[in-house]
């Protein structure tokens, strides 16, 4: 446990933080994404972080180190996008309460951290859709590069993923320019897909979809749900595997927080097509890929 976590005058959100720290329960049915607090970065904690560059602003990350973190390690990297605020489906489209990636890892063996898309005017993140997509764009080159070199993330074993607008998002966003497509190993996705509709955002068609999918130039993409059929056209473009998910059996829906079939909490849940999806990013730690 980190030192200031023991010093006579504790923040509220430190206490809440620590009690957080303790190691995921195997034998609970369900993972329960860890609550952000303002606490500093530790083992099994999840914690807001405001870069320096927006320092003033209420632009924010999440930033998660697994419970078997310790300095000078390396460890694999999860980045994910959110999906966009929907009270439909019971997604808020903030930050701190992405859940694709906490349990793509169980809590465990990586950092995992929540990226925003930076609204218009640079003061706060968007909820829905791209707000400023170039200042997007700058802030994970920037940050992703720093997180790793502070906290020992590892940036030949980095994964992209997101739900819903993040699963548009993981190309859209994740795949834009060369420079920001070298930063992925491999890019899981989970319901919507880029170029599976047309979008009323520049170059959020088809065609420029293609333009970027081939960036990754025959990398791993993991492509679960629905809304991606197109691309079984376009097989040549990456090496992708294909998981229907069918969260409706997942859940008895309304069951909990989950509310509607458009959920990324069905990787919170043990299953067949978790296990199937864990195994893809677990077998291809110890891969070489071209970027």
């Amino acid at each position: 446990m980190n030192q200031h976590l023991v010093i006579p005058l504790l923040c509220l959100s430190s206490i809440l933080a620590s009690l957080q720290a303790a190691e995921p329960k195997a034998l609970m049915d369900d993972l329960v994404s860890p609550i952000m607090t303002d606490a500093d970065p530790g083992p099994g904690l999840r914690v807001r972080q405001v870069a320096p560059e927006y320092r003033g602003t209420e632009v924010y990350h999440a930033l998660y180190l697994p419970v078997n973190w310790k300095p000078n390690n390396e460890y694999p990297v999860i980045i994910e996008y959110t999906g966009n605020k929907s009270p439909l489906h019971g997604s808020t489209g903030e930050v701190k309460d992405a859940n694709l990636g906490y349990g793509m890892s169980g809590g465990r063996d990586f950092i995992w951290v929540s990226m925003p898309y930076i609204e218009i005017g640079h003061q706060k993140n968007a909820l829905t859709w791209w707000g400023d997509r170039q200042a997007t764009l700058d802030y994970c080159k920037i940050n992703l590069p720093r997180i790793c070199k502070q906290f020992g993330g590892n940036p030949d074993n980095v994964f992209l993923c997101g739900f819903s607008r993040g699963a548009i998002g993981a190309s859209y966003i994740g795949l834009a320019d060369d420079e920001i497509a070298k930063l992925w190993k491999g890019i899981f996705t989970h319901d919507h897909f880029d170029g599976q509709r047309d979008w009323k955002y520049p170059e959020c068609d088809r065609k420029s979809a293609l333009t970027r999918l081939a960036r990754l130039k025959g990398r791993p993409v993991l492509v679960c749900g629905k809304e991606a059929d197109y691309i079984k056209e376009h097989l040549d473009l990456a090496r992708f595997t294909f998981l229907d998910v069918p969260t409706e059996k997942i859940f008895n829906i309304p069951e909990g927080k989950v509310i509607h079939s458009h959920t990324d909490l069905w990787m919170h849940r043990d299953s067949e097509y978790r296990k199937k999806a864990r195994a893809w990013l677990t077998g291809l730690l110890e891969e070489k890929v071209n970027r």
